[in-house]
C-alpha cells in the first residue's frame, strides 16, 4: 500500500526521535581512534549501544539526547496548540528544561561560573547545551527575544521534524520553522542552515519514493515560499546565509 504524505509525516517525526534515543549512548565521540574503538564490536549494529560511552553525559539507553527533548516538546506544544505558539513553547521549553528537572545539574548551571570547582566528567544525567543555557538566562531576564544569539550548533535541524510534518507543502512552512527554532537560537546562520535542512525534509514527506525527481524537487521548494515571493528569503543579512539559499534554489 503506498504511504500518503501524513504517513511520510509521521514517519519522519518517529523516525527522528528513534535515530535520536538509538546515538545518543555513543553521543559526541569526538576522537575518531575512540569512536572506531567503541564501534569494533558492535558493527553492523552500533544503535541502542546498551552502555553508554559518551564522555560528556550519561543516560539510559533509549533516552532522548538533548535536541531530541527539545524536539519532543516542540510536538507536544503543536499538538496542543494546533500552530506554532511561541509563547507556549517558550513555557514548555522552560519547564522541561529548566530549574527542579532532571536537566538541573551543577554543570548544567546556566548561571555557574568559570572559577567554580570543576566537575568530573561524564555527569550522570542529560546535558543542557550552550543555547538551552542562554534561552533559561534570557527567561529570567524577561527578555522578548529568548533565543541564543550566538549559537549556532545542530539544535534547529534535528527538533524540525514535527513542525515540517505539520506544514509540508504548505506556504508558510518556512516560517513556521524559523519562528520555532529563534525560540531557543536567534541566530541567523542557525536559522538558514535549519531552513535549509527542513526544505530537504519537506521534499521527501511530499515525495516520498520520487523525492529524488527534479520536476518533484521544484514543486516542493516552492510550496514552501512566502506568499508572493517565489523565491529563496535573501533577507537574513549575512554572506553565509545567502550563499546557503542560492545552493538551495530550485
Amino acid at each position: 500500500m503506498a504511504l500518503t504524505v501524513a504517513d511520510r509525516g509521521i514517519g519522519a517525526v518517529i523516525g527522528a526521535a528513534v535515530a535520536d534515543a538509538a546515538a545518543q549512548p555513543m553521543h559526541w565521540i569526538y576522537n575518531p581512534d575512540r569512536l572506531t574503538e567503541v564501534l569494533s564490536d558492535l558493527e553492523p549494529c552500533p544503535e541502542f549501544r546498551p552502555q553508554s560511552v559518551n564522555p560528556f553525559y550519561r543516560r539510559k539507553t533509549g533516552e532522548q539526547t538533548c535536541y531530541g527533548d527539545q524536539a519532543y516538546v516542540l510536538l507536544e506544544s503543536l499538538s496542543e496548540c494546533g500552530d506554532v505558539n511561541e509563547e507556549d513553547l517558550i513555557k514548555r521549553t522552560y519547564k522541561f528544561f529548566g530549574a527542579g528537572t532532571v536537566y538541573d545539574l551543577p554543570l548544567n548551571d546556566p548561571y555557574r561560573k568559570k572559577e567554580d570547582p570543576k566537575v568530573t566528567l561524564p555527569i550522570d544525567g542529560p546535558w543542557r547545551n550552550a543555547s538551552l543555557k542562554a534561552f533559561i538566562k534570557n527567561v529570567d531576564a524577561g527578555k522578548a527575544e529568548t533565543g541564543c544569539a550566538v549559537d549556532c550548533q545542530i539544535d534547529g535541524v534535528t527538533k524540525l521534524a514535527p513542525v515540517v510534518a505539520k506544514y509540508a507543502g504548505q506556504a508558510e512552512m518556512l516560517e513556521k520553522v524559523e519562528k520555532a527554532i529563534r525560540v531557543t537560537q536567534n541566530n541567523d546562520m542557525c536559522v538558514a542552515v535549519t531552513l535549509a535542512a527542513a526544505r530537504f525534509l519537506e521534499h521527501f514527506i511530499l515525495n516520498g519514493s520520487k523525492a529524488t525527481e527534479p520536476s518533484g524537487a521544484g514543486q516542493s521548494c516552492h510550496s514552501s515560499y512566502p506568499p508572493g515571493e517565489g523565491k529563496p528569503r535573501q533577507d537574513i543579512p549575512t554572506a553565509n546565509t545567502c550563499c546557503v539559499h542560492q545552493h538551495m534554489r530550485c
